[in-house]
């Protein structure tokens, strides 16, 4: 496990065990937090990689996420468990979780992808412990924002050579020999 990775789940940890005899209000803010640290991560992680093409991806599936997110709480008008407003569905911390943490996973790998989606699940569980939304709820943000992030992710190659070159086979049979390196 790579450092990043330990980082962000030390980090998890930290909060997890905190908010374990915190009050309700102390986990809704905590999630407040972490729901953009899967696409903060991403962010950094991006431009440290000098990873363009991944900016604009991230960007296109943060959009997108929260347009159909906006649009459908504005179209539904579900009330919250704790009757606080009728934005409850779909859940937009958990849209932003798992849309950070999906691009991580397409874009860079597990060992980015499954720290984030810790954070996310984390992210979700306390928005119904703390009766802003119920399951549906963030399941359905959830999808919004993982499905967002699958439209527009591709995975990162890196530093990638693509070399061709003709190649013959005895006297007859002739070709070409592709070999890629990362």
């Amino acid at each position: 496990m790579n450092n990043a990775c330990k980082l962000i789940l030390t980090a998890l940890l930290a909060v997890t065990s905190i908010n374990a005899h915190a009050s309700d209000d102390g986990l809704m803010h905590t999630t407040d937090v972490l729901c953009f640290l899967p696409d903060a991560t991403a962010l950094g992680l991006a431009i440290a990689k000098h990873d363009t093409e991944g900016l604009k991806q991230l960007g296109l599936s943060t959009a997108t996420c929260l347009a159909v997110n906006y649009g459908l709480e504005l179209c539904i008008k579900k009330e919250r468990p704790d009757g606080t407003g009728c934005h409850a569905f779909p859940s937009t911390h958990t849209a932003v979780a798992f849309n950070g943490s999906t691009f991580l996973m397409k874009r860079y790998g597990w060992k980015w992808g499954v720290p984030a989606y810790v954070v996310s699940t984390f992210v979700a569980w306390g928005r119904v412990k703390t009766d802003r939304h119920d399951w549906w709820d963030v399941l359905g943000g959830a999808a919004i924002g993982a499905g967002s992030a699958f439209i527009f992710t591709r995975p990162f190659m890196g530093n990638t050579d693509v070399a061709i070159c003709p190649t013959t086979f005895g006297d007859r049979a002739y070709g070409l020999t592709a070999t890629i390196q990362f």
